[in-house]
């Protein structure tokens, strides 16, 4: 007698594999960015495969604790996925945006956000593929089609057989005047304070070489963010000019007008910016009398129970 089918039914197990849950942690190593650098890239206007190389560099730098170093395409063909010639590609761009910077043979990210240029750079999503479809609206439509086609058209063009020819050496054809388009106003570029601010700064105090750091950028957002206007700053700083001591004329004879010095804090602000209008204090910087006159003067105009004004004796 032949076996029951049930003897044959074997349990399906399905076919279990053990699949690795992948957690990140700091305490496997991290990148130390800064917060503004970061804020900059999320909004640059880069296409993905510029952002990807950009986040590739950051992490073969800084990743590192460098600023720059020797990095092949290889390197960020193989961290990002992207073939070693689309990566040349991107990465020359970003170089022409001022995004990345070579010294040497060395790559590195350039931190002096207000410098990337993006117009320097066309998206290739912004592109028309066929420059002939840039003149489709001066193509003529009215030929696509024949109007015999139409019967609406045929029965209004029967309708009108009938209508009296009017002379046409009588009538004068009607010129419609042509309404020039008003192109929009061009845009104005953007301000930034702080380039402002620094730019003023050079020209009183005679520092065309020196460049907007990190740090100057940050005291000048600092007074800024206390509620100094950009005029009130540049007011400050041309102010400093009339502080003897901060112009050298100090036992050590060195000059202090570094803009993190006038800059320093809030109270320093206020004081070089009431120096811009004191005539005392501009008569002792341009030689007019000493500094001991004019506090002689000083306490004699007092004693003699006269206002301070600020205008030379």
């Amino acid at each position: 007698m032949a076996e029951p089918a049930l003897n044959n039914v074997r349990a399906i197990r399905p076919d279990l594999q053990v699949v690795e849950r992948r957690v990140v942690d700091t305490d496997n190593g991290y990148t130390r960015i800064a917060n503004e650098l970061l804020e900059a890239i999320a909004s640059a206007d880069l296409t993905a495969r510029q952002l990807k190389i950009m986040l590739a560099y950051i992490r073969k730098t800084y990743g590192f604790n460098k600023k720059t170093d020797r990095i092949a395409d290889e390197q960020i063909a193989l961290l990002t996925g992207i073939s070693r010639q689309n990566v040349n590609k991107a990465k020359k761009e970003l170089i022409s945006m001022n995004c990345l910077l070579m010294d040497g043979n060395q790559i590195g990210v350039n931190k002096e956000v207000s410098a990337w240029q993006f117009s320097k750079c066309l998206q290739v999503s912004n592109l028309v593929s066929k420059p002939e479809t840039r003149n489709v609206s001066k193509l003529e439509t009215n030929e696509v089609s024949k109007s015999e086609t139409h019967k609406r058209h045929t029965l209004k063009t029967k309708k009108d057989t009938n209508a009296p020819i009017v002379p046409t050496g009588d009538v004068k054809e009607k010129i419609t005047p042509q309404v020039p388009i008003e192109s929009p106003p061009p845009e104005q570029p953007v301000v930034d304070p702080v380039r402002q601010v620094f730019t003023h700064w050079q020209a009183e105090h005679n520092h065309q070489a020196s460049k907007l750091d990190d740090k100057r950028r940050r005291r000048i957002k600092a007074r800024l963010a206390q509620g100094f206007t950009v005029d009130e700053l540049c007011k400050a700083i041309t102010g400093a000019k009339f502080d003897i001591w901060l112009m050298g004329k100090n036992p050590s004879n060195k000059r202090y007008d570094g803009i993190e010095t006038l800059l320093r804090d809030a109270a320093q602000v206020e004081k070089l910016r009431d120096l811009a209008d004191n005539e005392h204090a501009r008569a002792i910087a341009e030689g007019q009398y000493t500094a001991t006159t004019a506090r002689n003067l000083d306490t004699l105009q007092r004693w003699a129970g006269a206002k301070d004004t600020g205008a030379p004796f």
